[in-house]
């Protein structure tokens, strides 16, 4: 799995949530991606390729299109990892393992 911090610091930004959210829906060419913001094309693009560098996204290629989908494997097991370390009972299990002889 990816380092969880890559993948924190991809989500932190808000245009690249939309860019998710975006993705759930379905697959999306780059240009698709491009038309719902206000911003460059090489913005989005940078977006993108963070995204891609946490893997929560990839790519395909269609004739000149680039295609993107979301890795909602990814993001589901960070998010899980992530719970785990940090959900009060969790913690309370592990403290209690330490504990006993």
């Amino acid at each position: 799995m990816k380092d969880p911090t890559v993948i924190f610091r991809a989500l932190a930004d808000p245009t690249r949530r939309q860019i998710l959210k975006a993705l759930k829906e379905k697959d999306l060419r780059a240009g698709e991606i491009v038309d719902m913001f206000t911003i460059s094309a090489p913005s989005v693009s940078r977006h993108l390729s963070i995204l891609k560098a946490a893997e929560l996204v990839g790519e395909r290629r269609e004739g000149n299109s680039i295609i993107y989908r979301l890795h909602v494997e990814q993001l589901a097991v960070c998010l899980s990892e992530f719970i785990s370390t940090v959900c009060p009972m969790e913690i309370l299990d592990r403290q209690r393992k330490r504990k006993k002889p």
